[in-house]
């Protein structure tokens, strides 16, 4: 079994549960193969008398990867889809962070829930992406043209709102007078969306949402469309140029530049551990059904 490991950060107090990580898989045998600056960071905190291989770049990936552990928090899952990418390698996120919608790996579980793994005690759960292009071709976005959560266009250095132009399959559908608007797919559904006050889907439906920043105008709600939408945006305001982030990655474009959202053609398999499901994952960082009032 081949296993490649990323993380962003070494967390405070965190070096325990790595430590722990690397010493089931060594004794099962396991060939584990860490993100190079994560090794380095691990290496800086910890004593640790094995060596081990390491990865800096998509390239030097391939198929012969069954699983990809990514250590911290949500964010950090969203950096490792940028290594992974269409490899379809799956990925097992181990929560050293907060929240955790897809980090659902608790890092005090990590020797029973590596002992599922091991024995394939577990499903895959494939996420839908979304991605960005100019009409006028360009190289703005280069490859990592694409998100899982969501692709965002917002004001830049303004306090100013902008006016967001969209179509859906080429009809005009409304101009949102707001701070920005999230394109979100349903694994984004409980991210930047959810704080904006989009709802949430399920992580299977083949939807994307449309979800306002701050509209001014009030009559603007969140709305789900189907997810072979091809999304037209043009953004007008006060300054000459927008802001468009993919999950954590930002560019900037000017405002004669229209962007086009549409869905990936490849997805991302996020590992499930037997027992464990998106509703229950739900209920407990939700807070669903606790009534503090019994």
């Amino acid at each position: 079994m081949k296993i490649g490991i990323y993380g962003q950060f070494y967390h405070k107090n965190s070096g325990i549960y790595i430590q722990q990580l690397l010493d089931i898989l060594d004794n099962n045998d396991v060939e584990v193969v860490i993100e190079k600056n994560f090794l380095e960071l691990i290496h800086l905190h910890d004593e640790i008398d094995k060596s081990y291989s390491h990865f800096s770049t998509f390239e030097e990936l391939d198929t012969s990867y069954d699983l990809f552990f990514s250590i911290g928090g949500d964010g950090t899952i969203l950096r490792t889809i940028t290594y992974v990418r269409d490899l379809g390698i799956p990925i097992a996120g181990i929560n050293t962070g907060r929240l955790g919608f897809l980090a659902t790996i608790q890092k005090e579980e990590i020797q029973d829930s590596i002992d599922l793994i091991l024995k394939k005690k577990y499903v895959i759960s494939p996420r839908s992406l979304v991605t960005v292009e100019t009409v006028t071709p360009t190289d703005e976005f280069g490859v990592l043209n694409f998100a899982m959560n969501e692709i965002a266009v917002s004001r830049r250095n303004t306090t100013s709102m902008v006016t967001v132009h969209t179509s859906l399959n080429d009809e005009f559908l409304t101009s949102y007078w707001a701070d920005g608007l999230i394109v979100a797919t349903p694994t984004g559904s409980t991210g930047y969306s959810l704080s904006c006050g989009g709802p949430v889907v399920m992580p299977d439906a083949e939807s994307m949402l449309l979800t306002p920043i701050a509209p001014h105008n009030l009559n603007a709600r969140p709305l789900v469309i189907p997810d072979d939408t091809e999304i037209k945006l043009q953004v007008t305001g006060r300054e000459d140029s927008y802001l468009v982030s993919l999950d954590s990655r930002i560019h900037t474009l000017p405002n004669e530049a229209t962007v086009i959202i549409k869905k990936a053609p490849f997805k991302i398999n996020m590992v499930v551990l037997e027992g464990n499901s998106f509703l229950k994952t739900l209920r407990k960082k939700m807070l669903w059904g606790e009534d503090k009032r019994n």
